[in-house]
């Protein structure tokens, strides 16, 4: 029991609960896109790379994955490589069984009064909403979670090296420059595995050009969020003591 009551006990909890929350969340509420300008109330941007042309629109799981790049840092920094290798073989475990039990629920017979019941606010079949909902493909829900743990574990691996040459020091570079090569893999593998392999079959213009617009997305988040690392990591050594804090710290980078 003093066990699990210790401080940094609570603490490894805590932030491996929002990690897997969010990475959940954000695995499910994906399957809707969203007009970025619109949705700002700007002009449309009208990007142009590689042939093609768009505006900004992304999945409303781009809420909650910059949460996560933060969370892997700050889990990184504080319990280190074996730290963000157990949460995110942990949240990939939790995602397939929460997608398993998705297509579970798609599949029961629904009650006949439930089909309609939503028919005057726009919706005429609950089944075929709920399934069109929960029910992302098999390549979608495959590349997410394999772009996701790739992503991780590079991030974990780059994060660490950084720390090694650079100590105590430059906090804001380690968490971008393992954000930046990790998600351009994460970027890219999604895609390629969902959309080029997948049955849609995109072309590779198409799949360079609108990987780049998610990761020059992605890149900008993690630069304007820098701040909550160094806020975090504030109220973490608050919250442990310094001692505590810098006994996991130094374990961490060892």
């Amino acid at each position: 029991m003093s066990s699990i009551l210790s401080r940094p006990t609570r603490l490894f909890i805590l932030l491996s609960g929002l990690f897997v929350t969010n990475a959940l969340m954000a695995e499910f509420i994906g399957v809707k896109i969203f007009a970025l300008e619109d949705t700002l109330g700007l002009p449309p941007f009208d990007w142009r790379l590689f042939g093609q042309s768009g505006s900004l629109s992304f999945t409303a799981g781009v809420m909650l994955w910059p949460v996560v790049f933060i969370m892997t840092d700050i889990i990184n920094e504080y319990f280190g490589v074996r730290g963000v290798r157990f949460i995110s073989w942990l949240a990939v475990g939790f995602i397939t069984y929460a997608f398993l039990f998705a297509y579970l629920a798609i599949g029961l017979v629904p009650a006949s009064w439930w089909v309609g019941v939503a028919s005057q606010r726009g919706v005429p079949d609950m089944q075929a909403a709920f399934a069109a909902t929960f029910g992302q493909g098999l390549w979608t829900i495959g590349g997410s979670v394999t772009a996701f743990l790739i992503g991780q574990l590079i991030d974990v691996a780059i994060f660490h090296r950084i720390r090694t040459l650079t100590g105590e020091r430059w906090i804001w570079l380690r968490a971008t420059a393992s954000t930046a090569v990790s998600q351009l893999v994460d970027s890219f593998v999604v895609l390629y595995i969902a959309f080029v392999l997948g049955p849609q079959q995109w072309p590779i213009d198409l799949f360079l050009a609108v990987g780049t617009v998610n990761y020059c997305y992605k890149m900008s988040m993690a630069i304007l969020l820098i701040p909550l690392i160094y806020l975090g990591r504030r109220a973490i050594e608050q919250y442990l003591g310094a001692a505590d804090a810098e006994r996991l710290k130094t374990e961490a980078a060892a």
